[in-house]
This record gives C-alpha cells, structure tokens and sequence, in this order.
C-alpha cells in the first residue's frame, strides 16, 4: 500500500460518522444523542429536527451519512420525509426507528428508500450496529421485520389499489398530512409560498384520487395509513 492510499485508509478509519436525528420527542432525541456521545471519536450528532419538513431541509444541507428518522412526526410523516430525502441527496442512509411494525409500513418505506428498519423499544440494543451497517451501505432490520424482508413479501407482485397514496404527487402527499393534522388551507398555502386557491387545488385533487368525500374522511384515512397518530 503506497503512502497516499494509507492516508486516506488512515482518514477513513479517523472520520466521524455524521449523524442527524429526527423525532418530535425531545426525550428520545436527548437519549440518541447520549448513545451516540457514548462513544467518543466514532460519531458526530451533526444536528437535530423536531419535524419531518425540518429533517428534509438538514438532510440536503448537511448531508449526513445517515438520517435517523421517526415516522410519525409532524407537517411531514417519516415516509414523505424519506422519499424526499432520497431523492434529492441519494448518498445519505435512512434508518427508521419507530414504535410501530406492519407489513405495509415497511413496504412503504423501503420503496421510499429507507434501508433500516428497528423499534424505539429496541433502540439502546441495536441503534449503533444499525448505523455502522447503513454507513456501509447494508442494511439493517429489526429481527421481526427482517423476517418479513427474507420471507420477500416485497418481490411478490402486490398490485396497489388503484385509490392509494401512491396515487397522489409529492406536494398532494404533504399537502394530505398537513390538513389531517388541523392546518386551513391559508395555513398550508402560507407555508408552501402558493396561494390558497392552489392549496384548494390539492385538496380537491386529493379528495377525487384517494375517493373521499369530506375533511373528517381525509383524516380518517391518514390515522389509517399512518400518516398521522390518531
């Protein structure tokens, strides 16, 4: 090994793994951080976000090397959140660590492009090992759900019902969690720099794709596809 490639061995063995949390509990952001400041000169808690639209905005500007990320958080959901992240800096990992297992959860966000998957309640056991194995692009599974992935429910062919979320755009997505969370459509309109009757818009194209006929069956079905927390 020349000595040009043992210093970059030597810098890669010396830099820090950049961390970015993402949870609207300040008490499960403190307890990340406290794993992670644990193990000094291994990672680095770059910073934190208390909602999903702030966790897509450090991620894309810090760019950390993995994005620990909670799926129910508020003005974005973990999914949304993901999809977007993934998309715009492809380099940073998704790990999800959540309270919550289904089949279709996990479905929803590997295709969103999250590549680890572990309980809250698992967290002080498995956080660390999760982080180094997404540090090295592979993945890791909390034991149940990895059960699901190797018994490959996803390369089964699964055809969507044709009036799922899959069925709206980025910002009808955002705009959907949103008004099921309780924000007017000034408030929506406010926050993503359009106009009311844009957010109108949306909200129709939302109510006709998904086949909902009310606001009180908009938020029915986000609480149902955990979009939001009932």
């Amino acid at each position: 090994m020349g000595c040009a490639d043992l210093r970059l061995h030597d810098e890669n063995k010396q830099r820090k793994l950049r961390i970015l949390i993402a949870d609207d509990h300040d008490v499960v952001r403190q307890g990340l951080r406290v794993l992670f400041e644990a193990e000094p000169g291994k990672y680095e808690v770059t910073a934190e976000a208390r909602t999903g639209r702030e966790a897509v905005e450090q991620a894309i500007q810090l760019k950390p090397d993995v994005v620990i990320l909670d799926v129910s958080m508020p003005e974005m959901n973990g999914i949304e959140a993901t999809r977007q992240i993934r998309a715009a800096a492809p380099k940073v990992e998704v790990l999800i660590l959540t309270m919550h297992q289904s089949e279709s959860m996990v479905e929803e966000l590997l295709e969103a492009g999250a590549r680890g998957y572990i309980l809250k309640t698992d967290a002080s056991r498995d956080v660390l090992e999760a982080v180094e194995s997404l540090s090295r692009s592979r993945p890791f599974f909390t034991p149940s759900v990895a059960g699901m992935v190797l018994e490959g429910f996803l390369s089964i062919p699964n055809a969507r019902h044709p009036h799922s979320i899959q069925a709206l755009t980025a910002r009808e997505r955002e705009t959907l969690q949103l008004l099921a969370e309780g924000r007017s459509n000034k408030e929506v309109a406010s926050l993503f720099g359009v106009s009311i009757k844009t957010i109108e818009t949306h909200r129709n194209n939302i109510k006709r794709k998904l086949r909902l006929r009310s606001i009180s069956d908009l938020v029915h079905y986000a609480v149902r596809e955990h979009i939001i927390q009932a």
